[in-house]
């Protein structure tokens, strides 16, 4: 049986395989994709939808348990969005 997690985005639990795990270091969001990164994890979907509903929603540090404001730049980049 493969491990089930909550998209933070859209609030709907998925097989991990399906899900991208977040991390916090030094207060940035970093994308753990092989997810082996040490600490508390944050799991997406890797759709623009949930990426952007989670930081509309400040769902990212609220999973991580950081108070602190989180730098954002990498995940607002991910996925790579076709302009045009």
């Amino acid at each position: 049986m493969e491990p089930v997690r909550m998209c933070v985005g859209c609030r709907t639990r998925a097989p991990r395989a399906a899900l991208l795990r977040v991390v916090s270091q030094n207060e940035t969001l970093i994308i753990d994709e092989r997810a082996v990164l040490p600490g508390r994890g944050a799991w997406v979907h890797p759709t623009p939808e949930c990426m952007d509903a989670a930081l509309r929603r400040r769902a990212f540090g609220r999973a991580l348990r950081v108070s602190s404001d989180l730098d954002t730049r990498i995940i607002e980049q991910y996925p790579p969005r076709n302009k045009g």
